[in-house]
Protein backbone atom coordinates (compact mmCIF):
# COMPACT_ATOMS: atom_id res chain seq x y z
CA UNK A 1 0.00 0.00 0.00
CA UNK A 2 1.79 3.23 -1.03
CA UNK A 3 2.16 5.61 1.59
CA UNK A 4 0.04 8.38 2.40
CA UNK A 5 1.10 12.23 1.61
CA UNK A 6 1.10 14.76 4.35
CA UNK A 7 0.57 18.13 2.66
CA UNK A 8 0.09 21.92 4.65
CA UNK A 9 -1.48 24.45 2.92
CA UNK A 10 -1.29 28.16 3.58
CA UNK A 11 -3.78 30.04 2.28
CA UNK A 12 -6.36 32.97 3.90
CA UNK A 13 -8.71 32.09 0.76
CA UNK A 14 -10.88 29.59 2.58
CA UNK A 15 -13.08 28.93 -0.26
CA UNK A 16 -10.33 27.98 -2.79
CA UNK A 17 -8.29 26.45 0.49
CA UNK A 18 -11.19 23.93 0.99
CA UNK A 19 -11.76 23.15 -2.60
CA UNK A 20 -7.74 22.26 -2.38
CA UNK A 21 -8.19 20.37 0.64
CA UNK A 22 -11.22 18.09 -0.32
CA UNK A 23 -9.49 17.13 -3.83
CA UNK A 24 -6.52 16.33 -2.36
CA UNK A 25 -8.31 13.93 0.19
CA UNK A 26 -9.89 12.13 -2.73
CA UNK A 27 -6.77 11.73 -3.83
CA UNK A 28 -5.02 10.22 -0.42
CA UNK A 29 -3.66 13.33 0.27
CA UNK A 30 -3.56 14.25 3.76
CA UNK A 31 -3.86 18.17 4.16
CA UNK A 32 -4.03 20.79 7.32
CA UNK A 33 -4.77 24.02 6.54
CA UNK A 34 -3.45 27.41 8.28
CA UNK A 35 -5.11 30.94 7.30
CA UNK A 36 -2.28 32.99 7.96
CA UNK A 37 1.84 32.69 7.98
CA UNK A 38 1.70 32.34 11.67
CA UNK A 39 -0.48 29.58 12.39
CA UNK A 40 1.56 27.92 9.19
CA UNK A 41 4.47 28.31 10.82
CA UNK A 42 3.80 26.93 14.13
CA UNK A 43 2.23 24.25 12.54
CA UNK A 44 5.34 23.35 10.21
CA UNK A 45 7.98 23.47 13.23
CA UNK A 46 5.13 20.97 15.62
CA UNK A 47 4.54 18.36 12.38
CA UNK A 48 6.58 16.51 9.40
CA UNK A 49 4.90 17.26 6.16
CA UNK A 50 6.24 15.95 2.63
CA UNK A 51 5.07 19.56 0.71
CA UNK A 52 4.36 22.79 1.79
CA UNK A 53 1.82 24.80 -0.27
CA UNK A 54 2.03 28.22 0.66
CA UNK A 55 0.44 31.51 -0.65
CA UNK A 56 2.41 34.45 -1.07
CA UNK A 57 -0.27 36.89 0.22
CA UNK A 58 -0.69 36.21 3.84
CA UNK A 59 -2.16 38.06 6.41
CA UNK A 60 -0.13 38.44 9.95
CA UNK A 61 2.98 36.97 8.03
CA UNK A 62 3.49 36.91 4.05
CA UNK A 63 4.67 34.16 2.16
CA UNK A 64 7.79 34.40 1.85
CA UNK A 65 9.06 35.32 5.05
CA UNK A 66 7.54 32.42 5.80
CA UNK A 67 9.70 30.57 3.84
CA UNK A 68 13.39 32.45 4.71
CA UNK A 69 11.69 31.46 8.50
CA UNK A 70 11.45 27.54 7.23
CA UNK A 71 14.79 27.37 5.23
CA UNK A 72 16.63 29.29 8.04
CA UNK A 73 15.36 26.73 10.54
CA UNK A 74 17.36 23.99 8.49
CA UNK A 75 13.77 22.81 7.44
CA UNK A 76 14.09 21.14 3.65
CA UNK A 77 10.93 20.18 2.90
CA UNK A 78 9.68 21.20 -0.60
CA UNK A 79 7.87 24.29 -1.07
CA UNK A 80 5.30 25.35 -3.75
CA UNK A 81 4.43 29.02 -3.68
CA UNK A 82 0.73 29.59 -4.68
CA UNK A 83 0.25 33.34 -6.14
CA UNK A 84 -1.48 35.34 -8.64
CA UNK A 85 2.08 37.47 -8.87
CA UNK A 86 3.33 36.26 -12.78
CA UNK A 87 6.35 38.77 -12.90
CA UNK A 88 9.90 37.30 -13.06
CA UNK A 89 10.89 39.65 -10.15
CA UNK A 90 8.43 38.06 -7.94
CA UNK A 91 9.45 34.36 -8.99
CA UNK A 92 13.33 35.27 -8.36
CA UNK A 93 12.14 37.01 -5.05
CA UNK A 94 10.39 33.38 -3.98
CA UNK A 95 13.31 31.44 -5.18
CA UNK A 96 16.17 33.30 -3.28
CA UNK A 97 13.74 33.20 -0.51
CA UNK A 98 13.75 29.20 -0.72
CA UNK A 99 10.88 28.20 -2.54
CA UNK A 100 11.48 25.06 -5.04
CA UNK A 101 8.16 25.42 -7.16
CA UNK A 102 5.79 28.43 -8.73
CA UNK A 103 2.01 27.99 -9.21
CA UNK A 104 0.27 31.01 -10.94
CA UNK A 105 -3.24 31.20 -9.40
CA UNK A 106 -5.74 30.62 -10.89
CA UNK A 107 -4.04 27.11 -12.06
CA UNK A 108 -6.15 23.38 -12.90
CA UNK A 109 -6.31 21.13 -9.70
CA UNK A 110 -4.73 18.49 -11.33
CA UNK A 111 -1.54 20.33 -12.51
CA UNK A 112 -1.46 21.33 -8.32
CA UNK A 113 -1.48 17.50 -7.71
CA UNK A 114 1.07 16.74 -10.21
CA UNK A 115 3.42 19.20 -8.90
CA UNK A 116 2.98 18.10 -5.50
CA UNK A 117 3.83 14.32 -5.77
CA UNK A 118 6.87 15.54 -7.89
CA UNK A 119 8.04 17.32 -4.58
CA UNK A 120 7.00 14.64 -2.61
CA UNK A 121 9.90 12.79 -4.07
CA UNK A 122 12.86 14.93 -3.62
CA UNK A 123 14.07 17.20 -0.60
CA UNK A 124 14.67 20.93 -1.12
CA UNK A 125 17.71 21.95 -2.04
CA UNK A 126 17.35 25.61 -0.90
CA UNK A 127 17.58 24.66 2.48
CA UNK A 128 21.02 26.93 3.60
CA UNK A 129 21.38 25.39 6.89
CA UNK A 130 21.73 21.48 7.73
CA UNK A 131 21.76 19.90 11.54
CA UNK A 132 22.03 16.41 13.05
CA UNK A 133 22.98 16.03 16.83
CA UNK A 134 24.97 19.46 17.54
CA UNK A 135 26.45 19.22 13.70
CA UNK A 136 25.78 22.45 12.20
CA UNK A 137 26.56 23.32 8.85
CA UNK A 138 25.75 26.65 7.04
CA UNK A 139 26.08 26.83 3.47
CA UNK A 140 26.01 30.55 2.87
CA UNK A 141 29.27 31.58 5.95
CA UNK A 142 30.65 28.26 4.44
CA UNK A 143 30.87 27.09 8.63
CA UNK A 144 30.48 23.84 10.58
CA UNK A 145 30.77 23.40 14.16
CA UNK A 146 29.75 20.70 16.26
CA UNK A 147 28.48 21.46 19.61
CA UNK A 148 30.07 24.93 18.96
CA UNK A 149 33.90 24.01 18.56
CA UNK A 150 34.57 25.04 14.63
CA UNK A 151 35.36 22.21 12.13
CA UNK A 152 37.73 22.11 9.37
CA UNK A 153 37.13 20.29 6.01
CA UNK A 154 38.67 19.65 3.17
CA UNK A 155 36.25 20.78 -0.27
CA UNK A 156 35.96 16.88 -0.89
CA UNK A 157 34.96 16.55 2.42
CA UNK A 158 32.57 19.10 2.71
CA UNK A 159 30.72 17.66 0.09
CA UNK A 160 30.62 14.60 1.05
CA UNK A 161 29.10 15.70 4.82
CA UNK A 162 26.88 18.06 2.52
CA UNK A 163 25.92 15.11 1.02
CA UNK A 164 25.35 12.73 4.14
CA UNK A 165 23.45 15.53 5.96
CA UNK A 166 21.07 16.22 3.27
CA UNK A 167 20.11 13.10 3.32
CA UNK A 168 20.23 12.15 6.97
CA UNK A 169 18.80 9.58 8.50
CA UNK A 170 18.75 7.83 5.15
CA UNK A 171 21.73 5.78 3.49
CA UNK A 172 23.78 7.24 0.80
CA UNK A 173 25.36 4.70 -1.77
CA UNK A 174 29.03 4.91 -2.32
CA UNK A 175 27.73 5.16 -6.29
CA UNK A 176 25.84 8.65 -5.04
CA UNK A 177 29.01 9.75 -2.86
CA UNK A 178 31.53 9.53 -5.35
CA UNK A 179 28.90 10.86 -8.03
CA UNK A 180 28.17 13.76 -5.36
CA UNK A 181 32.00 14.40 -5.26
CA UNK A 182 33.33 13.20 -8.70
CA UNK A 183 30.64 13.20 -11.13
CA UNK A 184 30.54 11.07 -13.67
CA UNK A 185 34.44 9.94 -13.41
CA UNK A 186 35.07 8.34 -10.22
CA UNK A 187 38.46 8.34 -9.45
CA UNK A 188 39.89 4.77 -8.37
CA UNK A 189 38.07 2.61 -5.57
CA UNK A 190 39.90 3.21 -2.96
CA UNK A 191 39.58 7.71 -2.76
CA UNK A 192 36.51 7.50 -1.62
CA UNK A 193 37.44 5.28 1.34
CA UNK A 194 40.31 7.68 2.23
CA UNK A 195 38.09 10.81 2.26
CA UNK A 196 35.64 9.14 4.48
CA UNK A 197 38.13 7.98 6.59
CA UNK A 198 39.58 11.27 7.14
CA UNK A 199 36.22 13.10 7.26
CA UNK A 200 35.10 10.38 10.06
CA UNK A 201 38.30 11.79 12.29
CA UNK A 202 37.21 15.52 11.40
CA UNK A 203 33.42 15.00 12.32
CA UNK A 204 33.63 12.24 15.35
CA UNK A 205 37.11 12.47 16.81
CA UNK A 206 37.08 13.90 19.85
CA UNK A 207 32.76 13.54 20.42
CA UNK A 208 31.31 10.53 21.92
CA UNK A 209 28.40 9.85 19.72
CA UNK A 210 29.98 8.73 16.30
CA UNK A 211 27.92 10.16 13.49
CA UNK A 212 28.99 8.70 10.32
CA UNK A 213 28.27 5.12 10.09
CA UNK A 214 28.96 2.73 7.07
CA UNK A 215 26.47 0.34 6.46
CA UNK A 216 28.86 -2.88 4.17
CA UNK A 217 27.03 -3.50 1.30
CA UNK A 218 24.86 -0.42 1.51
CA UNK A 219 26.53 2.58 1.95
CA UNK A 220 27.17 5.28 4.34
CA UNK A 221 24.79 7.30 6.91
CA UNK A 222 24.72 10.39 9.15
CA UNK A 223 22.95 9.96 12.58
CA UNK A 224 22.77 10.54 16.32
CA UNK A 225 22.00 6.54 16.97
CA UNK A 226 25.29 5.59 17.99
CA UNK A 227 25.77 2.43 17.04
CA UNK A 228 22.23 0.02 17.69
CA UNK A 229 23.16 -3.16 15.94
CA UNK A 230 25.71 -5.54 14.54
CA UNK A 231 25.45 -3.60 10.83
CA UNK A 232 27.86 -1.18 12.12
CA UNK A 233 30.32 -3.51 13.83
CA UNK A 234 32.93 -3.31 10.85
CA UNK A 235 32.36 0.22 10.26
CA UNK A 236 35.99 2.17 11.48
CA UNK A 237 37.98 -0.50 9.47
CA UNK A 238 35.89 -0.34 6.74
CA UNK A 239 36.66 3.46 5.91
CA UNK A 240 40.57 2.63 7.48
CA UNK A 241 42.68 2.84 4.15
CA UNK A 242 45.03 1.26 6.51
CA UNK A 243 42.75 -1.80 7.65
CA UNK A 244 40.35 -3.94 5.74
CA UNK A 245 36.90 -4.82 5.96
Amino acid sequence: MLNVLNVLLVEDDRDLAMTIVQYLEIHKIRCDHASHGVSGLQLIRDNRYDVILLDLNLPRLDGLSVCREVRQAGNDTSILMLTARDQLTDKVEGFESGTDDYLVKPFELQELLVRIRALAHRRSGQVRRLSCAGLEMDLTAQTLTRDGQPLKLSPIGWRLLETLMRASPEVVSRRSLEEAVWGDEPPDSNSLKVHLHHLRKAIDQGFATPLIHTLPGRGVILADHGRPDDRHRNEEHDDDPAGSA
